[in-house]
């Protein structure tokens, strides 16, 4: 292999933690930048009574923290890499969430969830027939430059073919992300690993194909700004009643506020198509502060830190009128899939798509005496009905499989908004 299972972990978290910042339909976000920034947008209390007990079904213990420290301090006293020695800790923990970051990569993902990323400027999906495409190309990115356009189907990245491969593998290669032979399904033959993780000015070959032609294209990544809510007038042909759609890629910060401003701007009777397909978290602190635009006041989630109960609560006068359509997939991942839940259980919305990821569990940091840090699983999430999240997902209220926002409109309409 070329790729030594602990980076291979690494990478693998890291990938997780970016896919939502590329909106790509993938992997997760944590919860350590909430802790970060002093939880400052939801309302924190102590929660007497927990809506399940840890350890529900599908959710792992906790990693043990002190372990992890204890083995990077004895390394560090060693003379050896104490980063090293904490991720034997992690990966012996089974817990995919759980990851050991070089202090370079921590502060790139501290970046990221200010919005930023390195990339080529494309978002992917997973088409009808399982094959991965472009879904949207963003204008003046390298993707836009070599003309790449939405629907072309993606076949190949550094010439290793993506077919079968989840959206979250092909966009980390995009991304220069290595993931790892074990990853990608193979032994390692013909495989090449990355020289840098997301460095601008790095060459990444695409295999390309729209309609009967194929070719490659050769693409320089670039630092790009991410764009996270993305609002679009929407008219029922039949009626000519507004709606309003609004996609949220990424819970980067500001994310929250954003949907508000565009839920106040829709009016107190427009219906609202909330769009967080391919949406796979970020800031928890956002979710909430996005569930604050429907709900007035009251609980958004549960969670524990290490047994200790809490809660996160929606500030009051959200929008709570206009009829509200949420759609999802199996993209749909952590602090998206709270706030799906949230408005399901408290009977604000309508959920429609595929099941959800099923990414619950809750990641704080922990600094390690060389400087790298250790982001490890303390607990986990659970929605205001107690319903566990952590290899569950969200399971919609109305379950499509194929051209799922022609059907969410038409709830909508249903509802009392146009589409």
């Amino acid at each position: 292999m070329f790729v030594p299972q602990r980076r291979a972990r690494r990478a693998a978290a890291l990938t997780l933690v970016f896919a939502g910042v590329l909106a790509t339909g993938a992997v997760a976000g944590s919860w350590s930048a909430d802790a970060q920034e002093g939880r400052k947008r939801a309302q924190i209390r102590t929660f007497a009574h927990p809506a399940a007990a840890p350890g529900a079904p599908g959710e792992r213990p906790p990693v043990d923290h002190r372990a992890v420290e204890a083995a990077a301090a004895r390394a560090a006293q060693d003379g050896k890499s104490g980063s090293e020695a904490a991720t034997e800790v992690v990966t012996r923990s089974g817990d995919l969430w759980s990851a050991v970051y070089s202090a370079r990569e921590y502060e790139g993902f501290a970046r990221s969830l200010d919005g930023g990323y390195v990339g080529v400027g494309l978002s992917a999906r997973r088409s009808a027939d399982g094959r991965t495409e472009v879904d949207s190309v963003r204008p003046g990115s390298p993707a836009a430059r070599a003309g790449l356009r939405p629907g072309d189907r993606i076949r190949s990245i550094d010439g290793q073919g993506v077919d079968g491969f989840p959206v979250t593998e092909v966009v980390a290669r995009l991304r220069g992300d290595t993931a790892g032979p074990d990853r990608w399904g193979g032994s390692g033959e013909g495989y090449a690993p990355s020289t840098a993780v997301g460095v601008p000015g790095t060459p990444v070959t695409v295999g390309l194909q729209r309609g009967p032609r194929a070719w490659d294209r050769t693409l320089r990544r670039a630092r790009l700004a991410t764009e996270s809510v993305a609002v679009e007038r929407l008219r029922d042909e039949g009626t000519g009643a507004p709606a309003t759609r609004i996609k949220v890629e990424s819970f980067t910060r500001g994310t929250g506020e954003r949907v508000g401003r565009a839920v106040r701007a829709a009016g107190p009777a427009e219906g609202i198509l909330l769009d967080l397909r391919g949406n796979s978290g970020g800031l928890v602190t956002e979710a909430v502060t996005a569930a604050s635009a429907f709900l007035d006041g009251g609980l958004v989630a549960t969670y524990d830190v290490r047994g200790s109960q809490r809660a996160l609560e929606a500030r009051p006068g959200g929008a709570t009128r206009p009829p509200l359509v949420v759609l999802v997939d199996g993209g749909t991942m952590s602090a998206a899939e709270l706030l799906t839940g949230a408005l399901q259980d408290r009977g604000r919305a309508v959920v429609v798509g595929a099941p959800t990821f099923g990414k619950g569990s809750v990641q704080m940091p922990t600094r390690l005496a060389d400087g790298s840090v250790a982001e490890l699983t303390v607990g986990h999430y659970r929605t205001p009905g107690g319903r566990t999240v952590d290899g569950r997902g969200i399971a919609p209220d109305l379950v499509v499989r194929g051209d799922a926002e022609r059907r969410a409109r038409t709830v909508l309409s249903g509802l009392g908004g146009g589409s």
